[in-house]
């Protein structure tokens, strides 16, 4: 069932529950995710970042989770990640996607309204829900060239009042393509903007959170939590174990069954510990 992402956060309670959100790059790793969230009868949502988008293009990687997402059992929408720029928006949407984000978050505040609103504009009409970004996030790659900036909770107010936007990404402590677990939350600026936004609350870079944190974004407001590293790394550590101990298989279809399951398995603890 193809929802967009205002559509699949109602699903969400505030405080209680949030949707997890999956960096996916091809059929194999979607399908994986959407098995999971089957199994527990849980929405999800499906994303293609930069990366994927670069590699593959948006009408390709937008018709493969589309597909897998109109054919799902469960809620699941299809979310570009990480936009940096309103052409790259409208591609997505022309290839369907039910739900964009546009990160400005690195422009001054003004500006950063300015892109969101025209990506508002744009999107609106065409029932596609609009994810930003206010603060940053930051990267744990040197060569990712950003600075991580702590969200203001009454700026971020203000930033969902006059962007319209349907969900704001807020940075608190976590980081991006992080491989270890172990960053510092700040759970007081985040009770903060909770308490302060009626739109939901996202939380990016959320593979380095611990297991007992990551429960916790959800109790201090969080309703949309983004994981992309862990499923890589689940799918790319499986895959080296496969070609190790299988030298002369040069059959991708079965060297990657084996990955499918290892991310699905680990879909679903996440899935498990914020929904």
């Amino acid at each position: 069932m193809l929802y967009n992402l205002k559509e699949i956060l109602q699903l969400s309670q505030k405080g209680k529950n949030a949707v997890a959100a999956f960096n996916v790059f091809g059929y194999e790793d979607a399908y994986a995710v959407v098995q999971a969230a089957e199994k527990l009868n849980k929405p999800v949502i499906l994303m293609a970042n930069r990366d994927a988008i670069a590699h593959m293009g948006a009408q390709i990687i937008g018709s493969i989770i589309l597909q897998l997402a109109e054919k799902s059992t469960v809620p699941v929408c299809v979310h570009l990640d990480h936009s940096l720029t309103v052409e790259a928006v409208g591609d997505a949407i022309e290839a369907g996607f039910t739900s964009v984000m546009i990160d400005a978050s690195q422009l001054p505040f003004e500006e950063n309204v300015a892109v969101t609103r025209q990506v508002v504009e744009m999107a609106r009409p065409k029932n596609v829900s609009v994810e930003a970004e206010i603060g940053s996030v930051g990267y744990s790659d040197s060569n990712m060239r950003t600075n991580a900036v702590f969200t203001d909770p009454e700026q971020a107010k203000q930033f969902a009042q006059v962007t319209g936007a349907d969900a704001v990404a807020v940075a608190v402590g976590t980081v991006h393509r992080m491989v270890t677990q172990g960053v510092n939350l700040q759970f007081d600026r985040l009770d903060q903007i909770s308490g302060l936004l009626e739109v939901p609350i996202v939380i990016h870079g959320s593979t380095g959170v611990s297991d007992d944190d990551l429960s916790r974004l959800v109790r201090h407001g969080a309703q949309k939590i983004n994981l992309g590293t862990t499923l890589r790394m689940a799918f790319g550590n499986t895959l080296r174990k496969q070609v190790e101990e299988n030298p002369k298989e040069f059959d991708r279809i079965r060297l990657f069954s084996k990955c499918m399951e290892a991310v699905q398995e680990k879909a679903e603890e996440k899935i498990n510990l914020i929904s």
